[in-house]
């Protein structure tokens, strides 16, 4: 289907859905700063990261209007990350969370949810999520952008979702880190915690890139490889929340990174479970009522 073509209704409506989820992330973080009791350095790299999720709605609207394969599980991992990242800032340090948040967190969690929903249960958004990126290619009639699919096997949707959140590992171990930067200034013996702790969060990016690149490839031990670096991002990150942030910060930072783990674990578990023959009769029988 080109760009020109009409889309179903159901991937217009969930078009519509996501520039709403879009809009509603950006007033209540509004909401958020206009009632938070301090507007400190911690609550303003948070309400950022929070803000950066505007950025990755419009990038999945895009997805879903061209009918991306990866699209769902890129709204899965995004859905999940927006609701924490929110959720952290409707809490204050101490007191009770003010009425207008909490309405505005509870329609934002409802629209996330709705979203998955489609997208992954809507058997027209799942037919229509089955395009792959154009590419560059030499024709005999000049040069042009060709839908080209993988020239390895296709990758299975829930290692895709794996992939996706375990790529999620290194902004959610920055973002506690540079929250950890502002209250240096109190605590300086803690500089070389932070600056380790800087390391392991670039560090996790290149690990998760290394194992996944083995798991797309169909390596058995990159599965193995992924969890041992989702055991370790846990182990280094919590005990840092916990040191240099408090229990606060361990509920605030740590939970969001925690969330991503048990997420890429039942990816990986749903597509270890795939790969069986059991699990090839149920997806055919999923692609055969698409």
């Amino acid at each position: 289907m080109t760009d020109g073509e009409a889309r179903p209704g159901a991937v217009r409506a969930l078009t519509w859905l996501l520039v709403a989820t879009a809009a509603a992330t950006v007033v209540v973080e509004v909401l958020n700063y206009r009632y938070a009791p301090e507007h400190g350095y911690g609550f303003a790299v948070r309400t950022g990261w929070a803000l950066l999720r505007t950025l990755g709605w419009l990038i999945l609207i895009r997805h879903v209007r061209r009918g991306r394969s990866g699209a769902r599980a890129f709204g899965l991992i995004l859905a999940v990350t927006t609701v924490f990242a929110v959720g952290r800032l409707v809490v204050p340090r101490t007191g009770t969370p003010p009425l207008p948040g909490l309405a505005g967190f509870a329609v934002l969690t409802a629209l996330c949810v709705t979203v998955v929903v489609l997208l992954y249960r809507h058997p027209v958004v799942r037919g229509y999520l089955v395009r792959h990126p154009r590419r560059l290619v030499f024709t005999r009639d000049g040069i042009g952008l060709v839908e080209t699919a993988p020239k390895r096997a296709p990758v299975a949707g829930w290692v895709l979702t794996a992939r996706v959140s375990a790529f999620t590992y290194s902004p959610l171990i920055l973002v506690p880190c540079l929250v950890a930067v502002g209250e240096l200034g109190e605590r300086p013996e803690f500089l070389l915690a932070v600056l380790f702790w800087f390391a392991a969060g670039v560090a996790a990016s290149y690990a998760v890139l290394l194992s996944t690149i083995f798991l797309l490839r169909g390596r058995p031990f990159g599965r193995r490889l992924l969890i041992w670096v989702s055991v370790a991002v846990l182990v280094v990150d919590l005990p840092l929340c916990f040191l240099l942030l408090g229990l606060d910060g361990l509920v605030r930072d740590g939970a969001p990174l925690v969330a991503a783990v048990l997420l890429t674990f039942w990816s990986l578990w749903r597509a270890s479970r795939s790969a069986t023959p059991a699990g090839d009769a149920e997806r055919r029988a999923g692609q055969a009522a698409v």
